[in-house]
């Protein structure tokens, strides 16, 4: 074998080697980070569809204003109007990421891509329940649909799970119409150390003139049995104003490095052992956890950011119709929803609902003559 060949030989041999060194410094890696992250690939949500705004380069400069919202099957016709009510009124870079369960995918992709929203930039992601497993009550008398509808909405928990990459993101509840420039309520100011602003559900000094008599004063009492050790131990005053969370501006470094998430499952798991909050208080297993992670540590959201209670009884009596107008963001929590007979103001969700290209979702409407 000549000496040319000999090199050769070794040269090949080293390559060889290189390569696999290499590759077993990239195993390496993945399990150190891994086990730095143990929750990552485990029980994440997959995305399931990028829009095709997304996949090229956005008509909308500017900072990405990332807007999570939850996607429940019968609740579609919702999701549909709060994201065009986003859109039209802004010019903001908004990316919208749809958390919504596998059998409503295609339903909704039609819905968006079929109609002017074909242009928002958005990504489904599909929620995986078994993030809740242990950490809500299981109810037998409850239907499957309405289960799977109720796990949706912890979604807003999983804010830095659902937006890896954001800093700052919006959550809204499907239920919304946002009548302003979406890009004001992100720039919303938090105080130094607050993962997240709310809008309280007290009238505040600065808020009486506005939200006055837009329901009863509540607080944490409502939510909470001060009753249970676990709840004393705290230190809570019970007559502290609860607050909203059906609009969160989240500062999801805050987030993280306070370990919001964990620190609510937490709460979550606790409470399938102790019944710290069952549902008869208030009605909402979703805010006493928040509650009590943002006892006294969160910032506020403008009034007129969040205008609440327009599903309740007598809505139209407490709000002039000049008023609602002016809102920036009303929002029909509550029993009476505006795609349903007896809600107020429901010409205003009117205007911005997109009737479904595939003709299963229909708003329902008192005819004429009706009781």
């Amino acid at each position: 074998m000549t000496l040319r060949r000999v090199n050769a030989v070794v040269l090949m041999l080293l390559a060889v080697a290189f390569l696999i060194i290499v590759q077993r410094n990239l195993l390496n890696l993945s399990d150190f980070l891994h086990k730095e992250n143990p929750d990552a690939g485990a029980i994440l949500p997959f995305e399931a569809e990028l829009s095709p705004a997304l996949k090229l380069e956005s008509a909308r400069k500017g900072e990405e204003i990332p807007v999570l919202i939850t996607a429940a099957e019968e609740r579609l016709g919702a999701v549909v109007a709060a994201m065009n009510s986003v859109y039209q009124n802004s010019k903001a870079n908004v990316v919208f990421t749809i958390v919504t369960l596998n059998d409503t995918v295609e339903h909704l992709k039609a819905w968006l891509s079929e109609t002017k929203l074909k242009n928002i930039n958005y990504k489904i992601v599909v929620f995986k329940p078994e993030l809740l497993s242990g950490k809500i009550s299981k109810d037998p008398q409850t239907q499957e649909a309405a289960k799977l509808v109720r796990q949706l909405t912890f979604a807003r928990f999983y804010l830095p799970v659902f937006l890896p990459e954001a800093e700052k993101a919006i959550y809204l509840d499907d239920d919304i119409i946002v009548q302003g420039n979406i890009q004001e309520l992100y720039e919303t100011n938090l105080k130094s150390g607050h993962a997240a602003a709310f809008s309280d559900d007290c009238d505040s000094a600065s808020a009486k003139g506005i939200v006055r008599g837009a329901g009863n004063q509540n607080n944490y009492m409502g939510f909470l049995d001060f009753k249970k050790a676990s709840i004393k131990k705290l230190g809570m005053r019970a007559n502290t104003c609860s607050f909203n969370p059906g609009v969160i501006i989240a500062n999801l470094t805050e987030w993280k490095n306070q370990n919001i998430t964990q620190r609510l499952e937490h709460w979550m798991e606790l409470n399938t052992q102790e019944d710290l909050y069952g549902e008869t208080m208030a009605e909402s297993i979703i805010t006493p956890p928040l509650l009590i992670a943002f006892y006294k540590r969160h910032s506020n959201i403008d009034p007129m950011w969040h205008v609440r209670h327009l599903g309740n009884t007598g809505a139209g009596n407490r709000y002039s119709p000049q008023f609602v107008k002016a809102a920036k963001l009303l929002h029909w929590n509550g029993h009476y929803k505006p795609w349903g007979r007896a809600s107020s103001f429901s010409d205003v969700w009117d205007k911005w609902f997109i009737p479904d290209p595939t003709g299963k979702f229909h708003p329902v409407r008192r005819h004429e003559g009706d009781s």
